[in-house]
């Protein structure tokens, strides 16, 4: 009689940390909110309906539609850094 040897194919699942959530703005008036263009089939329609849902809804909150470089996959560290340096991380 031969052996069988099996695998399991899900391998072992890394540890994880729990993390809590991001603090929170009270309000979004006076913070701008990035709406970003992965492009991601046609996502950039979607965000503009967003847009103009701010736009009629919450006036007072300033929206910045921005196209990120590359396809979604691909990093855009200077997208990044504009973002950290227009916000203050909810403080």
């Amino acid at each position: 009689m031969s052996q069988l040897i099996v695998h399991d194919p899900r391998g072992y699942p890394p540890e994880i940390t729990e993390r809590g959530m991001a603090p929170r703005y009270a309000s979004l008036e006076g913070h701008p909110v990035y709406l970003i263009d992965t492009r991601f089939d046609d996502g950039d329609r979607l965000l503009a309906q967003i847009e103009a849902w701010f736009k009629e809804h919450m006036p007072e909150v300033e929206t910045v539609f921005v196209s990120k470089i590359g396809v979604y996959t691909e990093d855009d560290p200077r997208l990044w850094q504009e973002i950290r340096d227009r916000h203050d991380g909810g403080h």
